[in-house]
């Protein structure tokens, strides 16, 4: 499927957690990441605890004219969340809004530049 950049939003997606300071941070990577890619909709969602949920991120993204939605799961690990529940979610999304082509992306789990990064946050302990 062939798409310009601005038919292509970016909802990333965490965890979610009681502590505000935590969910922030993925409100701050969203502002990285649009500035960054200042063409692209770049929204936030949380898997629980918090809003926006899931469902209402996607929502954004559709009514923001989106014809392709990439889920990025801002997660270490391949759990059950990235694994199963993410899966469900984007098969309900392409159910509701078939005229929207959904995708989880990868997660961040064991990319190369995660060596970089443990090395930057070990440095900054120093």
């Amino acid at each position: 499927m062939n798409t310009q950049q601005n038919d292509t939003t970016i909802l990333l997606i965490a965890h979610g957690s009681r502590r505000q300071q935590a969910n922030d941070d993925l409100f701050k990577l969203a502002d990285m990441v649009r500035k960054a890619r200042p063409d692209s909709v770049v929204e936030s969602s949380f898997l629980e605890l918090t809003e926006p949920t899931i469902p209402q991120g996607a929502e954004k993204c559709v009514a923001s004219g989106a014809k392709r939605v990439l889920m990025f799961p801002y997660f270490l690990s391949a759990g059950t969340h990235v694994v199963d529940d993410l899966e469900e979610f984007r098969q309900g999304f392409a159910e509701k809004w078939p005229e929207v082509e959904f995708k989880v992306c990868p997660h961040l789990g064991l990319h190369p530049l995660m060596v970089e990064i443990v090395f930057d946050r070990i440095a900054a302990a120093e």
